[in-house]
């Protein structure tokens, strides 16, 4: 099954914060991780519980991409964030989950 990604303009300005390598891997995993399989759950994906951000993480590396899917076809990234040991950084700005 393909899903269409699409970015809320809050995870646009997230990705536009890291540096043009870190967004290109980015990018690229969800292009690998999201359009094909993203309600099937894997070591990159997994659905979260009690999450304030978002139900389902893609793990990037130390980078997160917090995303909802919409219907049977549309995956929606919500946030985009770097992971530092327990901590959450999104947009350089600590958050708690």
């Amino acid at each position: 099954m393909g899903f269409q990604v699409s970015f809320t303009p809050s995870a646009e300005a997230d990705l536009a914060h890291f540096k043009a390598v870190n967004r290109c891997v980015i990018v690229e995993a969800i292009r690998v991780h999201l359009t094909t399989e993203a309600v099937s759950e894997s070591r990159h994906r997994k659905r979260l519980t009690a999450n304030p951000i978002a139900p389902w993480e893609l793990r990037v590396g130390d980078h997160r991409v917090f995303y909802e899917i919409e219907g049977d076809t549309t995956v929606t990234i919500l946030a985009v964030g770097v992971k530092e040991h327990n901590d959450l950084f999104i947009r350089g700005r600590k958050v708690d989950l």
